[in-house]
């Protein structure tokens, strides 16, 4: 049986590159498949955080760096202020998925921006980082000139806001919503529900005097 973790984040996100590992080691133990979904937190034109401020200082502090560190994930506060928007970052994910590199793409935005400390809301280095993964530069430079995928995104957006998603990472498994990072317990806790539902789907079948159920 197959299982599918959807997660909802941004790029922006520290808590969705720190959920990684732990995403990673459920989903080879369990042989899930794992789709991010896009989820803007902050979309343009509404002010985006700055890592001087007192909010990113304080949080990075008590959490991010010691979580960082216990789950051995390099960690670097970006210095971009303001933080950049993540919509053409995102209308490449969707360039990216059409060619089979949605995952692999997605992956190399996190590492760009927390640990490389590169700006993704910029096309010149987003052009870069996708040709680093074997994606055609010039057709993915023209997609994101001319915004190709931008009511793809929105779309993305859309649905991520009609399932009530507020918030990044939010992770839907089945009929199981996590909101916020999980610990790897708390996450396979929902796998193993989900998959015990699907086996009372498959295995629950009866019949009686009317017919099969």
């Amino acid at each position: 049986m197959s299982l599918t973790v959807k997660i909802y984040s941004d790029y922006v996100c520290p808590y969705c590159i720190l959920a990684e590992p732990i995403v990673k080691e459920v989903a080879t133990k369990y042989n899930l498949n794992v789709e991010h979904m896009p989820f803007e937190l902050r979309p343009y034109p509404t002010p985006t955080l700055k890592p001087e401020g007192e909010y990113m200082q304080k949080d990075w502090a008590a959490r991010v760096f010691p979580l960082a560190e216990k789950l051995g994930v390099k960690m670097v506060m970006p210095p971009f202020s303001p933080q950049p928007y993540t919509h053409l970052a995102f209308e490449g994910y969707q360039f990216a998925k059409e060619r089979g590199k949605g995952e692999e793409y997605n992956s190399r935005m996190y590492k760009a921006f927390f640990q490389d400390s590169l700006n993704i809301g910029e096309i010149d280095v987003l052009v870069e980082l996708a040709n680093e993964i074997g994606l055609n530069k010039e057709e993915f430079r023209d997609a994101l000139d001319k915004r190709k995928y931008k009511d793809k995104h929105q779309e993305a957006l859309a649905h991520a806001r009609k399932l009530g998603i507020h918030a990044a990472p939010t992770f839907i498994i089945g009929s199981t919503v996590i909101k916020g990072m999980p610990s790897v317990e708390q996450l396979e806790r929902a796998v193993e529900k989900e998959l015990g539902e699907q086996k009372q789907d498959i295995y629950g079948l009866s019949c009686d005097m009317d017919g099969c159920s």
